[in-house]
């Protein structure tokens, strides 16, 4: 098969910080936390779905294919299930987290040319020092030793699947808004973050 990329938004967390429901739905500028996730993906896969739980009615207006997964499993869940979705149509699937609405429009270009052409390396990014797991970009041919893993011990740990693979690392810079130094990978958790996140796409404007 010829190297394809599809993306997979994560969406499936609980919000508990942020009163409960759909964090992902909130309002963040002219659309929600998602759509800005959207915008920032779709130029970066040849394809899209959205990986979350519940009634799918919900994220039907996005038009792009709603995956449930395991319940409880963790990001590691949702990432299987994109596998699974994509393994007829792609060679790996981009994964981006489905509150982090500011990652970078050169994420899946980045974290490609560092495969320096490995068919199973798996690259993340990491920003500032830390390592962000759920910004990856994965080899479906993984699918089945995933799978395997989740039916171990391992707690689920996003981290602990990667680490226990060939990967490689790749570095993203800081985000410079209006002399305000903005980590890319910045996730909305509460809604004081929300609020700095609605003053940082004012200051993209």
């Amino acid at each position: 098969m010829q190297e394809t990329i599809a993306g997979l938004i994560l969406s499936g967390g609980r919000a508990t910080r942020m009163g409960g429901g759909d964090k992902t739905l909130r309002p963040l500028g002219d659309g929600t936390i998602l759509s800005h996730v959207i915008s920032r993906l779709a130029p970066q896969a040849a394809s899209m779905a959205i990986s979350a739980n519940g009634d799918p009615a919900r994220l039907a207006g996005f038009g792009h294919p709603v995956i449930a997964d395991t319940a409880g499993a963790g990001p590691l869940a949702g990432i299987l299930a994109g596998m699974d979705w994509a393994r007829p149509v792609a060679s790996h699937i981009l994964t981006v987290a489905g509150d982090t609405p500011f990652f970078p429009a050169n994420l899946c270009e980045k974290l490609d040319a560092a495969r320096n052409g490995e068919a199973g390396r798996i690259a993340v990014a990491c920003s500032d020092g830390e390592q962000h797991p759920t910004f990856a970009l994965w080899p479906v041919t993984l699918h089945d030793e995933l799978l395997v893993f989740l039916g171990g011990q391992h707690k689920f740990r996003v981290r602990a699947f990667i680490e226990s693979h060939d990967f490689v690392e790749v570095d993203f810079p800081m985000l410079d808004v209006t002399a305000k130094i903005v980590d890319p990978f910045f996730n909305i958790n509460t809604p004081g973050d929300l609020q700095e996140a609605e003053a940082i796409v004012r200051a993209m404007i």
